[in-house]
């Protein structure tokens, strides 16, 4: 079984969305590949809100699959195009992804792979 513990320095700022560092005690990883807002039907629709609640939903099916759950994820990275309202994002999560902070790197970029993509979300979960 895996251990995610979870590193947040008393003199660092606490945030309940995110942990500053995790340590993971275990021989087997999940690496999941960059999933942006991509529906079943090769699809995305929406602005900012829409295909984000899809980029998690299309982690957690990955999770799902492997076995794990959001729990089990050590790191998100997360990345924006430059015209995307984080904000929008940051809704999703809470509604999709819940209360299971781990740590997390969001940025800002000029482009993703798929022209049409706003968001794309990869994660590096501990498999039990």
């Amino acid at each position: 079984m895996s251990t995610i513990t979870h590193v947040n320095p008393d003199d660092l700022h606490k945030n309940p969305a995110f942990s500053q560092g995790t340590i993971v005690e275990t021989r087997r990883l999940l690496f999941v590949g960059g999933q942006n807002g991509i529906d079943a039907e090769g699809k995305i629709e929406g602005d900012a809100l829409q295909p984000s609640k899809q980029a998690l939903r299309n982690v957690l099916n990955v999770l799902n699959v492997a076995g794990a759950t959001q729990a089990d994820v050590a790191r998100l990275g997360i990345y924006f195009t430059m015209d995307v309202d984080i904000y929008a994002a940051y809704e999703a999560s809470n509604e999709v992804w819940g209360d299971y902070p781990t740590a997390i790197t969001v940025l800002r970029v000029a482009a993703l792979g798929r022209p049409e993509a706003k968001v794309e979300i990869e994660a590096v979960a501990a498999l039990r």
